[in-house]
């Protein structure tokens, strides 16, 4: 897509400036609007996660599911936990609607499957299983976001806050775009119409 970064910082700035100021820094949310794409069928349908360059502007909220790593810079939680969760459906949703990310050991994702599979796969958020370092693999998840098409065609997702540079923004939303356009069947031709917005203001379009 010619000028992308351009076009993103344009939107930016007009979304600053029609926004009414609030009392919390906002987010900025990036949607993509989808065509010529049929989102019943399987292979059309994505649940990928994009590292942002920038980071989100506030850490994504990491749950490893672990018997081996304790002292990580997250929520950790044991199999007997687990176990715990799955006859507890009313705390399993809670966990699940507040955490951004679930990562896990590899041994340990039967017991989740059994025990948290109908809470976590229809909200798209089965655990990753940790390769290497699990260190590591946190603090990329903390600056991830999840790409997610399921029941319709548009993507929409975090890409900073507004107390962040607009550069840094504009590089986050081009990271998440043109991740997307190498998953679309046809690439950019998929792509509709690309909107930017805070938390509480109208979405501003991208003009590309």
């Amino acid at each position: 897509m010619k000028n992308l970064k351009k076009a993103l910082l344009e939107a930016i700035k007009k979304v600053r400036e029609t926004a009414k100021k609030r009392n919390f820094v906002q987010t900025f949310d990036l949607i993509i609007n989808l065509k010529g794409i049929d989102v019943r069928k399987p292979e059309n349908r994505i649940n990928e996660d994009v590292e942002l360059p920038h980071g989100r502007g506030k850490d994504a909220k990491i749950v490893v599911f672990s018997d081996s790593f304790k002292k990580l810079e997250c929520t950790v939680i044991g199999s007997k936990d687990i176990e715990k969760l799955g006859k507890d459906k009313r705390s399993a949703k809670k966990l699940a609607r507040n955490t951004d990310f679930f990562l896990a050991e590899p041994q340990l994702m039967p017991l989740i499957g059994r025990s948290l599979g109908k809470i976590l796969a229809p909200r798209g958020k089965m655990p990753r299983v940790i390769k290497g370092e699990p260190e590591k693999m946190v603090e990329k998840y903390k600056k991830c976001v999840r790409i997610r098409i399921k029941d319709a065609p548009t993507v929409q997702c975090i890409i900073g806050k507004e107390d962040m540079e607009d550069e840094k923004i504009a590089e986050n939303a081009m990271e998440v775009i043109n991740f997307l356009i190498s998953k679309l069947p046809k690439g950019v031709v998929n792509i509709k119409n690309i909107l930017i917005k805070l938390t509480m203001s109208k979405p501003v379009k991208v003009e590309v």
